[in-house]
């Protein structure tokens, strides 16, 4: 499940799909209760962008009614791995943030997030998404390191295939 459609979210989305058999990939604003509970792991990605979008009740975004959705689905015995885009060299300090709105969003549901993701390598200054010495998922830059998607897109799915 990803969003935004159009751009290198659902580039990487699909590659990410590409490396599993019998994936279904879709954006979010096509997901569905029976999705949930049809399913138990998950793969989420998302760009980063302000709070002023994932909060806002007024704009297009499919993300506050994702997360409404969210609310009356039991995730308890749900597996979710998390990846996230952004630009680390023009936003160093917010670098993958949105991937955190999602990690909190399962995390207070209960699921297991797996799929953390080694900080080496990247070039940012701080991340909402960032503990320690690993984001919480797949962090990606199409922006300045376009060239190690691929690699680090098959390297994670290797990993959270085991840890589902």
């Amino acid at each position: 499940m990803y969003w935004p459609m159009g751009g290198n979210v659902e580039k990487c989305a699909r590659m990410i799909g590409n490396e599993f058999q019998n994936l279904e990939v879709k954006p979010i604003d096509q997901v569905t209760e029976s999705d949930f509970n049809d399913c138990d792991q998950f793969i989420l990605g998302c760009s980063t962008v302000g709070s002023e979008t994932w909060d806002s009740q007024t704009n297009n975004d499919p993300w506050p009614s994702f997360f409404k959705q969210l609310d009356g689905t039991n995730l308890t015995q749900k597996s979710v791995a998390l990846f996230g885009l952004g630009d680390q060299i023009r936003w160093p300090r917010h670098f993958v943030d949105g991937m955190a709105v999602l990690y909190e969003q399962f995390a207070k549901k209960g699921s297991k997030i797996v799929g953390r993701w080694p900080v080496d390598g990247y070039h940012h200054e701080e991340s909402e998404a960032q503990e320690g010495e690993y984001f919480v998922g797949l962090a990606l830059d199409e922006d300045h390191q376009a060239d190690l998607t691929a690699s680090r897109v098959a390297d994670w799915v290797k990993q959270i295939k085991a840890e589902f």
